[in-house]
């Protein structure tokens, strides 16, 4: 993956879902060979000759002004996530290209401390690729212990496609892998050289028809909280809010918390689970006393 590529095939994506009539064009009584707008109508649009924006949509970058991608991110009606995500994928790419590393990244001692603290409700940090850098004890008993996992395999991606388990425990699990799929975009536009991605990537699109389809749609998104639907094998049903919070230090990890409203079935059903996974350890200091 670089840039070029990923610009080129973005703006054409974006370009393909509008209507003339959502642009106020006429659509020459529906006749027309392809999806969406042409692209002498965006340019049109954009304020931008046709020529200039052809160039742009095979990838040619051009060290595109702001206020160019302002005017073709408002004939794209892009929302805030894709307007940023086309800022990142045209902005000049450094003169030499340097290779990601493969190595894990690493996770503050402080932060392993913060999720010590919040022992009673399921959190986990979150790294590049959707890479779980690091979990509690109750995120690791409502999703899966990543920690057990092989470093190449603890990515939230990989659990979503890959195991089995993942699709019955997600209530919507078509929505959720959607989304994980179009934040896993958002972040190849970040991190357009990272071989841990490209890998991931292709690997996917190889075993999962699902994945294939949707990393093909161009979609973006960026998780900032929400709420999702489970099912646990254990305490059944769970509605639990999250809040997914940007790091200062690094903007490359993000502290994932799940909690669940006041006085609901799902509060119950997380002190179930936090019961449940505190047995087997009060049964251990029994026995050895």
């Amino acid at each position: 993956m670089d840039r070029n590529t990923l610009l080129g095939e973005f703006l054409r994506s974006r370009r393909a879902r509008i209507t003339p009539r959502q642009a106020g064009l006429s659509d020459d009584g529906g006749h027309r060979r392809v999806p969406g707008l042409r692209r002498e109508e965006i340019a049109h649009l954009a304020g931008v000759s046709v020529d200039y924006y052809i160039r742009l949509e095979r990838g040619r970058r051009l060290n595109v002004s702001e206020t160019v991608l302002d005017a073709i991110s408002r004939a794209l009606r892009l929302d805030p996530v894709e307007r940023a995500h086309l800022f990142q994928l045209a902005k000049p790419g450094p003169g030499r290209t340097r290779r990601a590393t493969t190595r894990p990244q690493p996770v503050r001692p402080g932060l392993r401390d913060l999720l010590r603290i919040l022992d009673h409700t399921p959190a986990l940090v979150l790294g590049r690729r959707l890479d779980v850098l690091a979990s509690n004890r109750m995120a690791r008993a409502l999703l899966t212990d990543f920690e057990a996992l092989p470093h190449r395999e603890r990515n939230l991606v990989r659990f979503m496609f890959c195991d089995e388990t993942a699709r019955s425990l997600y209530t919507h699990w078509d929505t959720h892998a959607h989304d994980i799929v179009a934040s896993l975009r958002r972040d190849a536009g970040r991190h357009p050289h990272d071989p841990l991605l490209a890998e991931l990537v292709g690997e996917l699109s190889i075993a999962d028809e699902d994945f294939r389809g949707w990393w093909a749609d161009q979609n973006v998104y960026r998780h900032t909280h929400g709420t999702k639907h489970f099912h646990h094998p254990v305490v059944g049903p769970l509605t639990l809010n999250y809040e997914s919070l940007t790091l200062p230090a690094d903007p490359d990890q993000r502290l994932s918390v799940y909690t669940a409203e006041a006085g609901t079935g799902s509060e119950e059903a997380l002190r179930l689970l936090d019961a449940w996974i505190r047995r087997p350890e009060a049964q251990e200091v029994q026995g050895g006393s």
